[in-house]
């Protein structure tokens, strides 16, 4: 009968994980996906915010809790969620960045990052795609409800971007796209 109610409460533990995993994306860093990338190569999305700003926070509010991109972004990318104005050391391909005038504890803007700059962001949020290799495919600023940032993901999942060759070619894409992601899960 113990064993019956251990086997029981694993299962529903289980289930619970399994079930919690899609509530939310499997937000990584840089360093754990440069580790990843070497067994299970996929594209990555780095969302790059701040905490003082205000499209950042809507966008974590509205898109990426929204169930369609969720489960897309974790079946297709490894998501890296990362704070331009951090005190946290960064390593990528082989070089460390840091932000030297990060001050601990200090309110409001604490002034950018040298990852961030590296990958030249300049405006919040910024969604940086890259490929299988860690290049950077496209850095995409501003706010994505979820029908605009899935435009973005499976033109970038798909390869479809490959075969862009002009900003005529992107704009009858996305003439042509039909959103299927809706603000409401």
């Amino acid at each position: 009968m113990k064993n019956i109610r251990n086997i029981l409460i694993f299962a529903i533990g289980l289930t619970t994980t399994v079930f919690a995993q899609v509530d939310k994306i499997n937000w990584l860093t840089i360093e754990e996906v440069e580790i990843l990338q070497q067994k299970n190569p996929r594209k990555v999305l780095m969302d790059v915010y701040t905490t003082w700003c205000g499209p950042c926070k809507m966008m974590m509010k509205n898109t990426f809790t929204n169930k369609n991109v969720i489960e897309y972004i974790n079946a297709n990318y490894y998501a890296v969620k990362f704070d331009a104005e951090s005190g946290r050391n960064v390593t990528f391909k082989g070089n460390t960045y840091t932000n030297p005038t990060y001050i601990e504890g200090q309110r409001g803007r604490k002034g950018q990052h040298e990852f961030a700059k590296a990958l030249s962001v300049n405006s919040y949020p910024t969604i940086i795609y890259m490929d299988e290799e860690l290049n950077v495919i496209a850095p995409i600023k501003g706010y994505q409800t979820p029908d605009k940032i899935e435009l973005y993901l499976k033109l970038f999942a798909d390869n479809i971007y490959k075969t862009i060759e002009s900003q005529e070619d992107f704009q009858e894409f996305q003439a042509n796209f039909k959103p299927t992601f809706h603000l409401a899960n």
